[in-house]
């Protein structure tokens, strides 16, 4: 079997990695098989809902970074599965927004997977109405810049020039050489930028350079097995146990019945609250609820969405904030706690 091509989208919460991971998905060539492997920090998967495109093939995995120890068996589970089982032509991952993925080009090398990945980019998305903001407060940003080769200014409709100017030059003096794309609603050519029509051939149509992967098919390992691969990864390498910020997230559940609970809602939100995003449910009808540090956006959407998914609310916070998110919580009469379920 042919080396499977890898994207890494990344970038801090809210930037919009989904929405240019739907932007992406499409543009690929039609007789190519596309994986997505999505990261979320919280129990409850969303993202994945999101996504739309025929014939895609998506595995969620949740509760925590796929860079760290806390999931990382599950990262490499899910690795094995792709390459032995669904065997695509292309693998995009989106990691969580408060990861660091320096760690990724090493990962898709392991000689567990006897070379059945090639690492293509590393794509940063960059909210740039918060980005100036975020950057001086979360590590995570950081990593996400250093180690990523092409960035996605997004949502620069909301700033000015001069904010751009200013990410870019930060963005520069972290990286030696980076690549820009400023988009709305993370539109762009990805054809052209990425060569998604001729990725896996040479640049002279000289047929498909992607190199022979040496996987064993056949070879089935255990949960132990992984486990303890994992373990050994963690004294080698040193795998962080936690992403780099000292945020968790808390599942609440949706009880309002109009949207008028969401302003009620918000005007208790305490300033450190940096993310909510979930589905709720008002007259039969389904939404997107989608906060991200000050800004907010409820959208009628047509997915299909499991109960486990329904009226529950992701909350991200720094862990410093829990008593003020509680107490902004408990103040409202649309929302409440589910007792003894925290998730990170």
């Amino acid at each position: 079997m042919k080396a499977i091509d890898v994207f890494l989208i990344t970038g801090f919460l809210g930037s919009g990695k989904t929405t240019l991971l739907n932007n992406m998905v499409n543009c690929f060539p039609k007789n190519k098989k596309i994986m997505i492997l999505m990261n979320e920090f919280g129990v409850i998967g969303i993202d994945g809902t999101l996504i739309q495109g025929e014939d895609l093939n998506i595995i969620e995995i949740n509760k925590g970074s796929i860079f760290c120890a806390c999931v990382k068996t599950d990262f490499i589970k899910g690795l094995l599965e792709i390459c032995q089982k669904i065997i695509p032509d292309f693998l995009l991952i989106e990691s969580t927004g408060v990861a660091d993925p320096s760690g990724m080009k090493r990962d898709l090398a392991l000689p567990i997977f006897k070379g059945a990945y090639r690492f293509r980019e590393q794509i940063c998305v960059v909210d740039a109405s918060n980005f100036l903001d975020t950057y001086q407060v979360f590590a995570a940003i950081e990593k996400q810049i250093k180690s990523s080769t092409r960035f996605i200014i997004n949502k620069i409709d909301l700033v000015s020039a001069e904010e751009i100017e200013k990410i870019k030059l930060l963005i520069g003096s972290l990286h030696p050489s980076p690549s820009f794309y400023l988009t709305t609603y993370a539109k762009m050519d990805f054809e052209d930028v990425f060569q998604l029509e001729a990725a896996p051939h040479g640049p002279n149509g000289e047929g498909d350079t992607r190199p022979e992967a040496k996987m064993d098919r056949f070879r089935e390992y255990s949960e132990e097995q992984i486990k303890k691969y994992v373990n050994e990864l963690k004294d080698n390498y040193g795998i962080s146990i936690q992403p780099p910020d000292n945020l968790i997230s808390k599942i609440i559940l949706w009880t309002g019945h109009d949207l008028s609970g969401i302003k009620d809602l918000e005007a208790r939100f305490p300033a450190e609250l940096i993310r909510v995003k979930g589905f709720i449910e008002i007259g039969g009808k389904q939404y997107l609820y989608n906060y991200i540090m000050g800004q907010s956006i409820v959208e009628r959407i047509h997915a299909d969405i499991s109960e486990a998914q329904k009226n529950k609310l992701v909350f991200i916070f720094p862990r410093h904030a829990i008593r003020k998110v509680y107490s902004a919580i408990d103040q409202c009469d649309c929302v409440k706690r589910i007792r003894g379920c925290l998730d990170r």
